[in-house]
């Protein structure tokens, strides 16, 4: 690259030495403002683009990997070590990762826990996903921050022109106007048994309620812990595509509809808000993350894109009805503008006190509520759990007036 070139692109270099045939090849993150990152390549040496976005959360790293949520995203995690307790199948919140690829301060190639089963670097070199490591992520996120997040490309074991992944990053498509969720929800309806399980004998999670309720749950991007936790306060739960119609949800007579999680820009999902708007009305709803958004779709509202999005395990969220703050997990990089739904139906329960975004609504009629954050956070926090409470406390009443 000629000197002139160059300066046209900031670049920051960590020091490290790359030597060839060492696991230390050298991985390259290049952003679409010409902002490039050059470290040591872990995973798989691979090239993959998406949205460059971080994480906030201390643990939970295997978690973020397997989320649907993040389909289409570079993750940055902002804790400095990753992979010190590596992999395990019983912490994966889908049957494989989504993310793009990882970007970390120092990947830890050791593995001290107990119930590790495969180095997590392993794990996401298995499914084609680069990591990058040894780079400044503070300065990285500081910059996503004021910028926004934006789009980049990742490749590991990288040793061409720099300059040329950032003029990819350029051509790949914006997250805004991007459905996502239509390609990683499920192809067939199944059945889903599993309730919470301990992670140790230490840890009390107490018996599942059994199955008292029959609940169809919408996969939009849906992760295992919701459904344990489904599960858990006392339901049959069938999962269905997000492509399914209304009819065919009433038609297996449930006695309530979950609405997931999932990930891309909730509205051009119109099918799915009109097959939601069908519902109301006639079965108890709950949605979480993306189906918070349908809902508001459903209802007449409007959603938007945030300049950096929620990530993390420490967000505080007022309860407006309790009065009572709640720390939850987050992870989303759109969100429900308040001022679109109409007061006279929509009550605002729930908003989040860093940046005032609403978090939460419910219908004034209707038994409809839903929340933006994840109160089935795994690893935690648990704060929220009592929300699976409230949706079977609304079926509850609902089936007893039938």
């Amino acid at each position: 690259m000629s000197s002139r070139k160059e300066a046209s692109y900031l670049r920051y270099n960590t020091g490290y030495t790359f030597l060839e045939d060492n696991r230390l090849d050298k991985a390259v993150l290049a952003l679409e403002d010409g902002c490039i990152f050059e470290g040591s390549s872990f995973g798989a040496r691979s090239e993959r683009s998406g949205e460059v976005v971080f994480n906030t959360a201390i643990t939970g790293y295997q978690e973020v990997f397997t989320d649907p949520s993040y389909a289409g995203q570079i993750v940055i995690l902002t804790y400095p070590q990753i992979g010190n307790y590596g992999s395990n199948r019983g912490d994966d919140e889908s049957a494989h990762p989504f993310i793009e690829g990882l970007a970390v301060r120092e990947f830890s190639p050791l593995v001290s826990n107990w119930r590790s089963q495969e180095r997590a670097d392993e794990f996401l070199a298995h499914h084609g996903i680069p990591i990058i490591s040894g780079i400044d992520t503070r300065r990285l996120v500081r910059h996503l921050r004021t910028r926004g997040v934006m789009r980049g490309v990742l490749s590991g074991g990288f040793s061409g022109d720099p300059a040329s992944l950032v003029e990819k990053a350029r051509n790949i498509p914006s997250m805004t106007g991007l459905d996502l969720a239509t390609r990683v929800t499920t192809k067939d309806a199944y059945d889903w048994t599993k309730g919470l399980e301990p992670c140790s004998p230490s840890e009390h999670t107490g018996r599942d309620a059994g199955q008292e309720f029959r609940v169809v749950a919408y996969d939009f991007g849906i992760k295992h812990n919701i459904l344990r936790c489904l599960v858990h306060a006392g339901c049959s739960v069938r999962v269905v595509p997000a492509g399914t119609p209304a009819e065919d949800v009433l038609a297996l007579n449930p006695d309530g509809v979950f609405l997931s999680n999932g990930p891309g820009d909730p509205e051009p999902l119109e099918f799915q808000a009109a097959q939601v708007r069908k519902l109301v009305g006639r079965k108890p709803i709950f949605g979480i993350c993306l189906g918070h958004q349908i809902l508001a779709l459903a209802l007449g509202g409007k959603t938007y894109k945030l300049k950096f999005g929620h990530r993390g395990a420490n967000h505080p969220v007022l309860n407006q009805i309790t009065g009572k703050v709640e720390i939850t997990s987050h992870n989303h990089g759109f969100a429900v503008d308040p001022d679109s739904l109409n007061a006279n139906e929509i009550e605002l329960t729930h908003v989040n006190l860093n940046d005032h975004t609403l978090e939460g609504f419910r219908h004034r009629k209707e038994p409809v509520f839903c929340v933006q954050y994840h109160p089935e956070a795994a690893p935690g926090p648990h704060d929220s759990h009592y929300l699976f409470d409230d949706f079977i406390r609304l079926m509850r009443e609902c089936k007893g007036g039938e």
